[in-house]
């Protein structure tokens, strides 16, 4: 018997995000993102109470701004001193890593979801999940746009507004889109 499409998402198979329980826990990620977006800056913390009980880890010091958005929030692993500016959005169908005292600008979206090439599979909801990791100590610029399935090194810095489609290595620059290393044509 085939597994549930919780099941496929999670082992980086071909699943329909149309079916009742992924539905039933995209429900709990929005109560927990309103409840955080919603709360005064002073009631709510770093990370708004229901939204850190949801998240896969946060470690100690790591700041989540409002307006924050996520698909399913568990898949979402935040080390020390993570700072997250206002306006991330992390579609984690697949986990996302943020590494210790890494920055994220104003309005970066992490998208894990790949949906289906043939127009079939789009109707029917198909999307495969794929992670996403960031180092230690990166910086990533105001209005980036990171895919799935890529690894961006400890230390590197992603520019303003950059698509980030393929791994970026440690201690490097990339600007554009889509990005490539700041200083190459």
């Amino acid at each position: 018997m085939a597994g549930s499409e919780r099941t496929k998402m999670a082992a980086g198979e071909w699943y329909t995000c149309l079916d009742d329980e992924l539905e039933a826990l995209r429900v709990i990620a929005r109560d927990a993102v309103f409840e955080h977006n919603s709360l005064p800056p002073g009631r709510r913390g770093n990370i708004g109470p229901a939204l850190k009980s949801l998240l896969g880890a946060a470690g100690e010091g790591a700041r989540i701004e409002a307006p924050f958005h996520c698909a399913y929030g568990f898949n979402i692993f935040l080390g020390d001193s993570v700072f997250l500016n206002a306006g991330c959005t992390i579609l984690d169908t697949a986990t996302v890593r943020i590494g210790k005292r890494t920055l994220l600008g104003p309005n970066v979206q992490i998208y894990c979801a790949e949906h289906h090439k043939e127009v079939a599979g789009r109707q029917a909801g198909l999307e495969i999940a794929r992670p996403v990791e960031i180092g230690d100590n990166a910086w990533i610029g105001g209005s980036a746009i990171i895919l799935g399935g890529v690894s961006i090194g400890e230390g590197a810095i992603v520019g303003a507004g950059s698509v980030v489609t393929r791994d970026v290595a440690a201690n490097t620059t990339v600007v554009g889109n889509p990005a490539r290393p700041a200083g190459r044509g």
